[in-house]
């Protein structure tokens, strides 16, 4: 079974860039639609971005769209999303998953997540 850990959160001011990772381990990576999910304090965990086993066609949510980029490197086995323009609201913890890419619901365990906080 595929284990992820993610990485890359930290402090960011409004309009900042970060890139967050999501490294893993056993399973067969490449054949895995991923995506990632966020959190916000006192909100439910919400859909952010997938993408399926072969890289194409993206997928996004809306408050996110034209900002966020999600992107595979199957040779490392790692996921990852490039976040522009960062708004206060995107403040939350980060998961990445498993995910069903047809109805973007998350499968198997929940990691530890990365941080994101987004200052005004």
């Amino acid at each position: 079974q595929v284990q992820l850990v993610e990485s890359g959160g930290g402090l960011a001011q409004a309009g900042a860039s970060l890139r967050l990772s999501c490294a893993a381990s056993g399973g067969t990576f490449s054949i895995y639609s991923l995506g990632w999910f966020r959190q916000a304090p006192g909100k439910e965990r919400e859909f952010v971005a997938a993408v399926s086993w072969t890289g194409g066609s993206p997928s996004y949510a809306d408050s996110v769209k034209g900002r966020f980029t999600i992107s595979r490197d199957n040779a490392k086995n790692t996921v990852y999303l490039q976040m522009n323009s960062l708004k206060p609201e995107d403040t939350a913890v980060y998961y990445c998953t498993r995910i069903n890419y047809g109805n973007r619901a998350p499968i198997g365990s929940w990691g530890q997540g990365t941080q994101v906080t987004v200052s005004s």
